[in-house]
């Protein structure tokens, strides 16, 4: 019986992607493969004559046929016909999805717990599209070295590093990776920690969500700074404890509003979220005083301490601990890039060990490929020359977007004595700063409503924040102009048309 023959119409190639044409025609052949859409057998357009018809050179199908013949999709026919394999690598879906019935699940009641507990920061996907985006923790991908990272992910490929990284790492970290962060990352913040006192993580959240599972439960009493970044004060909301949030000053959390029988505090002395505070030395002296006098354990979040352009930044909390009462929490994703998600936990060995156990049941362990990408960019100075390139840029952009801000007569409520990449603006009584962000998109301009960072406060909020590691320079200007006139134009308008 003869096979059916595949049209050359089912091809199309996009020109303005990112994939390669070669890889355009592989991945046509294996979805309509893998749907069902192309029978084992049927054969494929010539080389010759799919060329012909995509325009495109005929080695290039010549190379897609081949590599789609490597790996078990097609076979050859003939010297340049081919057909699909009669058994692919992958079993071909049923051609007819079973049909839902009618019956509608009740999932609030079938689900146990909520896990929305915060109010969400809506940071759009498409961000870059806007010419004034003043958002946080985006990065600006010119000032990183792309190239560097690419051959270090070539290098965590060679034989020897895949059957290292291949493994399970549930056990033990990549030892680069963790080499790296005892010998070079902890000392730079005065912290001296061995090998089973560091967890890697995937991100600082994964971190502080495993601390809190360690240290927290119902019945038991946390303290956090207000305002305090969403995600924190969710995680501690879900760990069934009391939560105290306590205001925060121009030097951060002050020890002495710290209550009896508090079984943990966490706090971001070197550089508190989202207002920038740094706290002095002796107040991290009284704090660790308390704790030893209260009995409570500090968690602290050291994150962008990297961005350290206006003076160096101080020792972090840890640096000054001798009991163990510290747990220190650190990322990568802030000085390298966002999507990383690599982070690290140093606690006393017995801890570690704990938390290594919960991570394993989480999410077994951070990828190893990743892992040891990281170590190679870091171990061959190359995140140091990334860190040299922000800190510069950086320290320009804080000077051009302080001086705008200081035109139009914008208060800033907060800022970190040694740099950063944001800041905490306090808007006029009455301005309702989530609707102030809504405005803001119609003019091309994002900016961040501090309303997430006050859980339990339900009316409108007047602080946000305007970050610069995402915007140009040369824009910085008119967007804090286009900001202030949306301002004002919200506050002629009045309260009632703020929706209050």
């Amino acid at each position: 019986m003869a096979h059916p023959t595949v049209s050359e119409t089912v091809f199309f190639l996009d020109r303005s992607s990112r994939v390669g044409l070669q890889a355009q025609i592989r991945e046509t052949v294996v979805s309509a493969v893998l749907a069902g859409r192309i029978q084992p057998g049927a054969q494929l357009p010539s080389t010759r004559k799919l060329a012909a018809y995509l325009n495109i050179s005929r080695i290039t199908v010549t190379l897609a046929y081949q590599e789609l013949a490597s790996q078990g999709y097609v076979e050859a026919a003939s010297r340049s016909a081919y057909r699909i394999s009669d058994n692919p690598p992958t079993g071909l879906l049923p051609a007819e999805a079973p049909q839902a019935s009618g019956d509608v699940v009740d999932w609030s009641a079938k689900l146990r717990s909520n896990f929305i507990v915060a109010k969400p920061m809506r940071k759009p996907l498409d961000w870059r599209r806007y010419p004034y985006p003043f958002l946080y923790g985006q990065m600006d991908t010119s000032l990183f070295d792309l190239t560097a990272w690419r051959d270090c992910a070539r290098r965590a490929l060679a034989r020897e590093d895949f059957e290292l990284m291949a493994g399970d790492f549930a056990a033990a970290d990549d030892v680069r990776l963790v080499d790296y962060i005892s010998s070079r990352t902890l000392p730079s913040r005065g912290i001296r920690a061995s090998h089973d006192e560091i967890l890697v993580t995937v991100g600082a959240q994964n971190a502080l969500w495993i601390v809190t599972q360690l240290l927290l439960r119902q019945g038991a009493h946390a303290v956090c700074e207000n305002p305090c970044h969403p995600d924190m004060s969710a995680s501690l909301m879900l760990s069934g404890a009391r939560v105290t949030a306590i205001d925060v000053d121009k030097e951060g959390l002050p020890p002495e509003a710290i209550p009896a029988q508090v079984d943990a505090v966490f706090v971001t002395p070197s550089h508190h979220s989202p207002t920038g505070a740094t706290m002095p030395i002796e107040r991290r002296m009284r704090l660790l005083e308390a704790a030893a006098e209260k009995d409570f354990i500090i968690i602290e979040d050291d994150y962008e301490f990297e961005m350290s352009f206006l003076a160096p930044p101080s020792p972090a909390l840890k640096a000054f601990d001798r009991s163990g009462r510290v747990f220190y929490i650190g990322s990568f994703s802030k000085s390298l890039f966002p999507g990383l998600r690599l982070g690290y936990l140093v606690a006393p060995a017995p801890v570690i060990r704990e938390a290594r156990a919960l991570r394993a049941l989480m999410l077994r362990h951070p990828p190893g490929h990743l892992q040891r990408t990281a170590a190679y960019f870091l171990a061959l100075g190359h995140h140091d020359a990334v860190l040299h390139r922000m800190r510069g840029e950086y320290h320009k952009r804080h000077i051009v977007m302080a001086g705008a801000l200081k035109r139009e007569g914008f208060t800033i409520a907060g800022s970190s004595a040694f740099g950063g990449t944001s800041f905490w603006i306090e808007g006029p009584k009455g301005l309702d700063a989530d609707l102030l962000m809504a405005e803001l998109r119609q003019d091309g301009v994002l900016i961040e409503s501090g309303s997430p960072f006050f859980p339990d406060d339900d009316g409108p909020c007047r602080f946000f924040r305007m970050g610069y590691s995402s915007i140009p320079r040369g824009n910085i200007d008119e967007g804090v102009v286009r900001t202030a006139a949306r301002i004002r134009h919200l506050m002629t308008e009045g309260p009632d048309s703020q929706g209050r």
